[in-house]
């Protein structure tokens, strides 16, 4: 098993700054590439930008606990999050299907490795599971 996580590509977890724009303020945020991407498949998701996606996330947490104290690692946590449900919810197909569950490093390689096309399929025309994360939906405007 460890096999597969020391063997992800470095860029993968190499970080990177980006300025966000938080209620007309600027705000840098370092995160993980892997991060950022996920972060971009949320915001697609749910039809909306990255900054538009992080930024309803900010006001989210700060109504909800009343300060934000380390929002790069709540980033970090939500996109685990956001994998985990979408790993629950190929389980849940494949049961619901009928299939033999397929041991869970197999299914998270799988999952992690299979690129995702905008059209809401895996490339190989299995329809992509589709997730709300933490936020309510946003729309574009």
């Amino acid at each position: 098993m460890c096999e597969f996580f020391v063997k992800a590509d470095p860029i993968q977890y190499e970080q990177r700054s980006r300025t966000v724009r938080v209620h007309g303020v600027l705000t840098s945020i370092r995160l993980e590439n892997m991060v950022w991407d996920l972060l971009a498949e949320m915001a697609e998701d749910e039809g909306c930008t990255t900054n538009a996606l992080i930024a309803q996330f900010h006001d989210e947490i700060l109504a909800h606990r009343g300060e934000v104290p380390n929002f790069a690692s709540f980033l970090r946590v939500t996109c685990m999050r956001y994998m985990r449900r979408r790993m629950m919810a190929l389980e849940k197909q494949q049961s619901d299907a009928g299939l033999r569950a397929q041991p869970l490093q197999v299914a998270a390689a799988e999952a992690l490795s299979t690129p995702l096309q905008g059209n809401g399929t895996d490339g190989r025309g299995t329809v992509r599971p589709s997730f709300s994360p933490v936020v309510s939906p946003i729309r574009a405007r």
